[in-house]
């Protein structure tokens, strides 16, 4: 019987710190107990055709912020671009692009209960995904157990030493795994894009789709966590430069284990299609038998090239400035992570729980 990728998402994965004891607890009970703050790349200039809207939403989808943004300023969705994907439960700031000709619809103002524009600055270019260094986050997980904080405090040493698998959240792949569903329909076939409404069908495809990338992603970092060798380079490893992100594969792995070990590169996982880097050897086949555990092919990945160009991400990531404290409310986590690096994958391994409100 062929093996579910929905079904592979929400099993319990293993834990990079087993032998500490988690600390319990709620996440996201209210939304100001999840702060996110975009990093931007760069700094808008001033000038230019685009107008960069500095936004704080709270409790809303990001989807529904472009809903939003079109309607009241009267643009299309595509006309609209964002760096990244933020959460729905949160307070979350960051960027997003508009055409500068709806400057006075701006300045009028267009704020509602739940979004607020703090700021408005011109920038020659639109933003794209990925325009952006990480993100800033400060979250507090309520109703933990009485000695939470030197638990969190123990397994905060792990992580800024040995890192935290680098999964996908399963916000990622929607509620009850609805979007990953509609990627794995498009992906077969079985489903056109045709079928979703036009004014969200761009943005809905390729949703749908990388959440297909990602839970292979998921379950190639799955099988190395179980087996051990998430911290281990294997023969034909696709490695990632932590400095530059340029990739390389390994052909001396005891070379290299010695420049992972003083966190100069870092294993990687595939994201499927025609531009991902191949593994080679021992690595190549895991990542294969991935794919043909859920009957999927590269061909399949060929045809949707333009929404799935395909690529690399590391099996491991790292915080920068974790500060970990206690306030009435419970436990405070503040940190920053990399682009496309999810909070709550590394949240899980503090509270020990898979029952993390994840919700989009």
């Amino acid at each position: 019987m062929v093996e579910s990728l929905t079904d592979s998402v929400i099993r319990a994965a293993e834990y990079a710190t087993p032998d500490l004891p988690g600390i319990g607890g709620v996440l996201k009970y209210e939304p100001q107990d999840f702060v996110v703050e975009e990093i931007p790349t760069y700094e808008p200039s001033g000038e230019g055709e685009h107008l960069f809207l500095w936004v704080e939403k709270q409790d809303v989808a990001a989807e529904q912020l472009i809903g939003y943004l079109s309607k009241a300023l009267g643009v299309g969705r595509n006309s609209i671009g964002v760096a990244g994907l933020k959460d729905r439960r949160a307070v979350t700031r960051q960027y997003v692009s508009v055409p500068a000709g709806v400057e006075e619809k701006v300045t009028a103002g267009i704020d509602t209960e739940d979004i607020r524009v703090l700021k408005a600055v011109r920038h020659r270019n639109k933003l794209h995904t990925g325009h952006l260094t990480g993100n800033r986050f400060e979250i507090v997980v309520r109703n933990v157990c009485d000695d939470a904080l030197p638990r969190a405090q123990a397994i905060g040493e792990e992580i800024r030493r040995l890192g935290f698998p680098n999964r996908f959240g399963a916000q990622r792949f929607g509620v009850g795994n609805e979007t990953l569903k509609l990627g794995l329909e498009l992906l077969r076939g079985t489903k056109s894009p045709h079928e979703i409404a036009p004014g969200r069908r761009k943005f809905l495809s390729r949703l749908a789709l990388t959440a297909v990338q990602s839970a292979l992603f998921n379950a190639v970092l799955d099988g190395r966590a179980a087996d051990g060798t998430l911290h281990t380079v294997l023969p034909g490893d696709v490695m990632q430069k932590v400095t530059t992100g340029g990739c390389f594969v390994s052909t001396e792995p005891a070379v290299d284990q010695a420049r992972f070990d003083h966190r100069e590169i870092v294993p990687t996982g595939p994201l499927f299609g025609v531009k991902m880097k191949p593994a080679d050897g021992e690595v190549a086949g895991r990542e294969q038998n991935v794919l043909d555990r859920f009957e999927l092919t590269a061909r399949q990945f060929a045809a949707v090239r333009r929404q799935l160009p395909g690529a690399r991400r590391a099996l491991l990531a790292w915080p920068s400035e974790l500060a970990i404290d206690e306030v009435p409310e419970g436990i405070r986590f503040r940190f920053a992570l990399s682009s496309g690096v999810y909070a709550t994958a590394m949240l899980r391994e503090f509270m020990k729980s898979d029952a993390i409100d994840e919700a989009s």
